[in-house]
């Protein structure tokens, strides 16, 4: 019978001390919430390179603050790391000029970026003919 209450005794600490440490993240969270409203962010810059972690810093009237983010490292840098479109699939192959282009729209500008309501991509042909006949040995087509 004293093992019981032991046991139970300490599920009742631990719990205790979870409902703690919960208390204390939402507390610190409440204290980072700035009053102003009116951020302006700058752009993702990189910690080294021209991709990967980096910060961003925003400021709004006498207060500044630095956040942590990302820029992929196959991000579009012609459009910049906070603006995200929508493309469309890609158009046939140019015999004059060797690419292909695709369109695309402007889904979301993150942090204030300033950015273009539609944008073009293109990219080279592929010189790869693609078989129908993946997997299929030679012997098994005749």
């Amino acid at each position: 019978m004293h093992v019981r209450g032991l046991v139970l005794l300490l599920a009742l600490i631990l719990l205790s001390a979870t409902a703690e440490a919960g208390k204390n993240k939402k507390e610190k969270v409440k204290k980072d919430i700035s009053e102003c409203e009116d951020w302006r962010w700058g752009p993702c810059v990189p910690n080294s390179k021209d991709c990967g972690l980096g910060y961003r810093e925003g400021t709004c009237k006498d207060e500044s603050k630095k956040l942590k983010c990302k820029i992929p490292c196959n991000w579009k840098k012609k459009f910049g790391a906070d603006c995200k479109y929508k493309f469309e699939s890609w158009g046939g192959c140019s015999s004059q000029t060797g690419v292909k282009t695709r369109s695309g729209i402007l889904k979301k500008a993150l942090y204030n970026a300033q950015c273009e309501e539609i944008v073009y991509v293109t990219k080279p042909c592929s010189s790869k003919i693609k078989s129908k006949s993946k997997g299929q040995s030679p012997l098994l087509l005749s």
